[in-house]
């Protein structure tokens, strides 16, 4: 009989799995373990995530009614508890370094030239309860945990993501976030710093954001205004100035070079001031740039609506860290997977069929197929039953 193997295979074979296995060996991720491994926990883990399990128990119950077709994927079965342990103890920089490597190596393909490359910078929220209080806890009432994310919204893609406490100021871990030079960045107010603004700009890195209300800007050139068209952004003003030469407690501001504000109108009669240091661009580009934002936001309902980042399956720091790594590469796998195939162009339409046939015997260009009908063997007898 001819083997086929599963979505569920089929998906993780775009997993680098030798690189994965240095990393468990570099963080000695299975020293000592005797029953569930690494492997075995990210394994269980992403067929959670592709499968819409809610619970551990249920991730359970599913891999145990699979326990043969586990075997072809080199893991075991994974009791709750077992699991649970692996996910408060287990180190989760393997999971956080095997997402990064694989970004890394998508990159490799990319061929794009400098300058074309848009990066847009966000953070989502996540609530917890009570027992997250110890690392988390935001108010009296209330825990919550935040991912940062660099998002590609041409490649559709986080290149780069942070887990903190839901507390954490957002410009904090942007901080420590890697630096493409040349790459243009889109973010909101969140990430109004000056300091940092000045490190993008030194490595010559586009920069477009928003004004604070109360920014003023000493204007040194006024610049035409675009013929407006009947519908869409407005175009009320292009200016080019300079920030104000201190910051508070009467601190210099590193950020000297003149920059760029473009006041626009939204259809909703909004009006925003755009902040950017590219003084070359067109007054329509930057506002373009900036409306692009609204990508990263329709990958996190994605993200949360797809996979399961709502509700998380432990709430230790070192667990939900876990966690959110493993829903980033199971986004990864789902957009790889994707993109190997032509039959299905829509991302939801695939994650919900891969869903549908994570463990059966199907091929990830043939999901749409419908099934076989079952071979007959000519010499064998076929009796035709009639009840009525």
């Amino acid at each position: 009989m001819l083997h086929k193997n599963t979505v569920f295979h089929g998906l993780l074979k775009h997993l680098p799995w030798p690189a994965f296995e240095r990393l468990v060996e570099q963080h000695r991720a299975d020293a000592g373990v005797r029953r569930l491994t690494t492997k075995s926990q990210l394994i269980a883990l992403l067929y959670g995530q592709l499968s819409g399990a809610s619970s551990l128990r249920e991730i359970e119950a599913s891999l145990g009614s699979h326990a043969a077709r586990l075997y072809h994927l080199g893991a075991r079965p994974a009791h709750r508890s077992t699991l649970a342990d692996a996910n408060a103890r287990r180190p989760p920089a393997v999971f956080a370094e095997l997402f990064a490597l694989m970004v890394s190596q998508a990159n490799r393909h990319l061929r794009r030239a400098l300058g074309e490359t848009v990066y847009l910078i966000d953070s989502t929220g996540l609530r917890l309860d009570r027992r997250s209080a110890d690392w988390a806890r935001f108010s009296e009432a209330a825990c919550g945990a935040k991912v940062h994310v660099i998002y590609d919204p041409d490649e559709d893609r986080p290149i780069h993501a942070v887990v903190t406490a839901a507390n954490v100021n957002d410009i904090t871990p942007a901080k420590t976030m890697p630096i493409e030079p040349g790459a243009t960045y889109v973010f909101d107010l969140g990430y109004y710093d000056y300091d940092w603004w000045a490190k993008l700009d030194s490595a010559q890195c586009r920069i477009v954001t928003r004004f604070k209300s109360n920014t003023p800007l000493r204007v040194v050139e006024e610049l035409p205004v675009p013929v407006q068209e009947p519908r869409g952004t407005a175009i009320l003003s292009d200016r080019i100035g300079h920030l104000p030469a201190r910051q508070s407690n009467n601190r210099a501001n590193p950020f000297q070079d003149p920059v760029r504000e473009v006041r626009v109108q939204l259809p909703t009669g909004k009006v925003l001031r755009i902040l950017s240091n590219d003084l070359d661009a067109s007054a329509q580009e930057i506002a373009d740039l900036y409306k692009r934002r609204w990508a990263i936001e329709l990958f996190f309902r994605w993200v949360k609506q797809t996979l399961k980042i709502r509700r998380l399956l432990g709430t230790s720091q070192n667990a939900v860290k876990i966690h959110i790594a493993v829903a980033l590469i199971a986004f990864l796998l789902l957009r790889m997977a994707q993109a190997a195939q032509r039959a299905i162009a829509s991302p939801l339409a695939f994650a919900r069929l891969v869903r549908a046939n994570l463990m059966h015997r199907r091929r990830l260009n043939r999901l749409l197929d419908s099934e076989p009908p079952p071979v007959l063997n000519p010499s064998q007898l076929a009796l035709q039953w009639n009840l009525s």
